[in-house]
């Protein structure tokens, strides 16, 4: 029986579960490198234009058929501005993006790093980017934030694809930096304070139960409920974008893809 379900679980995973995950560091690009480098560019350049100096960024690392319903990113990390230093010491003002990354060899773990628009977009199956830019007032909390290391304290190193924002069981990528949001709104490092302010104010996506969501928790090291009870919540680029727009803590909440297009999101 236990061979059975194995093999009925790489039939159903066969292509989803790392890139939903999407919140792996890629090294190897998939489409082609200077489209990638130009929509990279085309990024930095619309959060310029709106004089972002802290934004919230998503990419896609799947093809949305095979996500969840709802679910239109995989990945989200904040972007801000700073001064980069290049391989050969030169400086360059651009935009550094902070994420966490689930670890390579572990996937149940992760760390945060450090990285840019090219990379960021490097193992992206498609390029088009969710793009949140909060109010002045607060990409200036965020951007003290991180230049304090304060964000650093938020980190849980224990990896769930489907964390709850709601409790500090686990952590994925959009949890995260919905932590880093709320510890710049009430500046505050205080999890417990955190938590207590997320549950009072931010609408989580519900995610429902599935005979393709109860298998891969039977194999999958990365994808488990424990921290959730009957129902499953979990934080999205979406329901960040909706948190900060409902409160008038953004400017701008849109999609931006390759060909320019701009979708503004509600």
């Amino acid at each position: 029986m236990k061979i059975l379900i194995q093999v009925i679980v790489l039939v159903l995973f066969a292509n989803a579960p790392d890139a939903f995950a999407g919140s792996r560091s890629t090294q190897n690009v998939i489409l082609d490198p200077q489209e990638v480098v130009k929509f990279s560019k085309d990024v930095e350049k619309y959060a310029a234009s709106k004089g972002a100096r802290a934004f919230i960024i998503s990419r896609l690392g799947t093809p949305k058929s095979e996500l969840p319903e709802g679910i239109h990113f995989t990945h989200t990390a904040v972007a801000v501005y700073s001064t980069i230093q290049l391989s050969d010491g030169k400086t360059v003002q651009g935009y550094a993006i902070h994420n966490l990354y689930q670890d390579s060899e572990d996937s149940k773990y992760s760390s945060i790093h450090v990285d840019y628009p090219v990379d960021f977009f490097w193992g992206a199956l498609e390029l088009k980017a969710g793009i949140i830019i909060p109010t002045p007032e607060l990409q200036q909390l965020l951007v003290e934030n991180i230049a304090n290391s304060k964000h650093l304290d938020l980190h849980n190193p224990n990896y769930s694809l489907l964390s709850n924002p709601f409790n500090s069981q686990f952590q994925n990528c959009t949890e995260y930096i919905l932590d880093v949001i709320n510890a710049s709104i009430y500046q505050t490092t205080d999890k417990q304070q955190i938590k207590a302010n997320t549950q009072a104010h931010f609408k989580a996506k519900r995610i429902k139960r599935s005979l393709k969501l109860l298998l891969g928790r039977i194999l999958k090291d990365d994808l488990t409920a424990k921290d959730h009870g009957r129902k499953i919540y979990t934080a999205t680029f979406t329901t960040i974008g909706q948190y900060l727009q409902n409160n008038k803590l953004s400017s701008n909440f849109i999609v931006l893809k390759q060909d320019g297009t701009i979708t503004e999101l509600m």
